[in-house]
C-alpha cells in the first residue's frame, strides 16, 4: 500500500518512520530544496512525545540536543530585573520534558526515518483525486492509496482537500529570527516584558549565533502574506522599534536573519481533518497555535497514533481514519482550550499584568519543586495536559491486505 506524506518537518518524518515499519510503501515529498539546516527556533516536546522518540530509538540523540536553557530573566522599564528557574516550571508541567531546536528535532526524525522511506525535495503537490492520482509541480504523475498533508498551519493539502478551512485568531503573533550571541547567553534567555509585547534573546548549545523572540499583541489582525518577509520585518519594526533594551538591536539583527520566522498564533478547528483518501496530521489539521499550545508534541503523538490505527486496520482508511480522530480529538480539543488560555496570559496586556507576571516568577523560583508537581497534577487540562494521554501500544503490527502481507 503506498502513502504519500506532504511535508518532512516534524509530523512528516514520524508518521514514515512508523508506517514504513508496519509494512507500507512511504513517500515524502517537501517543498523545500533540503532539509533546513539552520536551527529553527526552541520547540518543546513533554512526555507522550518523549516516549515515542524512545520507542523511534533516537531519545539518546533528542535528550543530547537540548537546548540547555535553564534561566529566564524578565526585564522591565525602571525595575530590576526579575529570574525564572525554568527547570522548576517544566518540572511542574511534565515528568519528561526537553526543549528542542525545531531543526535538530526535524533531523533527527528524517535520520531516523530515511531507511526505506523515499524522499523527494523541492517539489509540491498541485492536485488529488478522488482516487488518488496526485499531479506534482515538477515530477510526473503518480497514484498513491493515501495521502497525508503534515505541512504545517498553511498546509497545501488541506487547501486542495478541503478548501479555505477556517483559520482564528488568538490575539497574538509570533516572531523568531536568528542573530548574534552578542550577549554570550549560555544557558539563559533574557526577556523584555512590556504591556502588549514580549522581546528577548536566547542561545542553545548547539547554535553558533543565538535567536531573537517577539510576543505581541495588536489591536487587530495584520494584513501581510505568510511568505512576504520584506513585509513581516516592516510590522515587526512598527511594533517594537520604539522599544529600548536590545530591542534595537535584534531588530536590525532580523533585517539579515538567514532564519526567520513570523506568524499569527493561529487554531484552527476543523470538524474532521479526513476526506476519502486524504487525512491530515499535527498543524496542518488541528493547530492549536505556535507557541502556545504545544503542537510539537501534539504533531509527534498525532503521527504515531495515525500510523498505528492504519496498520491496525491493515490500510483501510474507512475504519482507520475516523479511529484516528477519535484517538487524537480529546487531546486536540484540551489543547485548543489550553492555547487560548495561555495566549491570553503570556503576553501582559496591562502594566498589572507585568507585574503579576514577576510575581509569578518568583513564586515559581521559591515554591518547592515537589509541592508544585503536586499541584500541577491536580489539573491535566491545564499545565499537566501534555503529560495526560495514555499512548496505545501498536508493537508488532503489521500491514495486511486481501491479497496477504507485504
Amino acid at each position: 500500500m503506498r502513502v504519500l506524506i506532504s511535508g518532512a518537518s516534524i509530523a512528516g518524518p514520524v508518521l514514515a518512520y512508523w508506517l514504513s515499519r508496519y509494512g507500507f510503501a512511504v513517500t515524502v515529498v517537501e517543498r523545500a530544496p533540503s532539509l533546513r539546516k539552520t536551527g529553527g527556533h526552541a520547540v518543546d516536546l513533554f512526555r507522550p512525545a518523549m516516549d515515542i522518540a524512545e520507542r523511534m530509538g533516537v531519545i539518546d540523540q533528542v535528550e543530547r540536543a537540548e537546548t540547555g536553557t535553564k534561566q529566564l530573566v524578565y526585564h522591565r522599564a525602571g525595575k530590576r530585573p526579575v529570574e525564572l528557574d525554568i527547570t522548576r516550571l517544566m518540572g511542574a508541567v511534565s515528568d519528561r520534558h526537553v526543549e528542542i531546536m525545531r531543526d535538530d528535532l526535524s533531523e533527527i526524525f528524517y535520520e531516523r526515518s530515511r531507511d526505506g522511506v523515499e524522499y523527494v525535495f523541492g517539489d509540491s503537490i498541485t492536485s488529488i483525486s478522488e482516487a488518488g492520482e496526485v499531479t506534482f509541480e515538477k515530477a510526473a504523475p503518480r497514484r498513491f492509496d493515501l495521502i497525508v498533508g503534515a505541512d504545517g498551519l498553511h498546509s497545501n493539502v488541506r487547501h486542495l482537500t478541503f478548501g479555505a478551512a477556517e483559520e482564528h485568531w488568538i490575539g497574538a503573533y509570533l516572531a523568531v529570527a536568528s542573530v548574534p550571541n552578542h550577549l554570550g547567553l549560555d544557558g539563559r534567555m533574557e526577556m523584555l516584558a512590556e504591556p502588549g509585547r514580549l522581546a528577548g534573546i536566547y542561545g542553545a548549545r548547539r547554535l553558533p549565533d543565538a535567536r531573537a523572540l517577539f510576543l505581541w499583541r495588536p489591536e487587530a489582525r495584520l494584513d501581510y502574506h505568510h511568505r512576504d518577509q520584506a513585509r513581516q520585518k516592516e510590522l515587526l519594526r512598527a511594533h517594537f522599534g520604539h522599544l529600548g533594551w536590545e530591542v534595537p538591536r535584534l531588530l536590525d539583527a532580523a533585517e539579515h536573519a538567514t532564519a526567520f520566522f513570523f506568524d499569527s498564533i493561529t487554531q484552527l478547528r476543523l470538524n474532521s481533518w479526513s476526506r476519502g483518501r486524504v487525512t491530515l496530521v499535527g498543524d496542518a489539521g488541528y493547530c492549536p497555535g505556535p507557541a502556545v499550545g504545544g503542537s510539537t508534541s501534539l504533531a509527534v503523538v498525532g503521527a504515531y497514533i495515525l500510523a498505528g490505527e492504519l496498520a491496525t486496520y491493515g490500510g483501510d482508511h474507512t475504519k482507520a481514519f475516523p479511529a484516528y480522530e477519535t484517538e487524537i480529538s480529546d487531546y486536540v480539543r484540551r489543547s485548543r482550550a489550553f492555547a487560548l488560555t495561555a495566549a491570553r496570559h503570556l503576553v501582559p496586556s496591562r502594566p498589572r499584568d507585568v507585574w503579576a507576571l514577576a510575581q509569578g516568577a518568583r513564586l515559581i523560583n521559591h515554591l518547592p519543586t515537589a509541592l508544585s508537581r503536586r499541584l500541577a497534577k491536580m489539573n491535566s487540562g491545564g499545565v499537566r495536559l501534555h503529560d495526560s494521554i495514555t499512548l496505545k501500544d501498536y508493537d508488532g503490527l503489521r500491514l495486511t491486505t486481501r491479497s496477504g502481507t507485504r
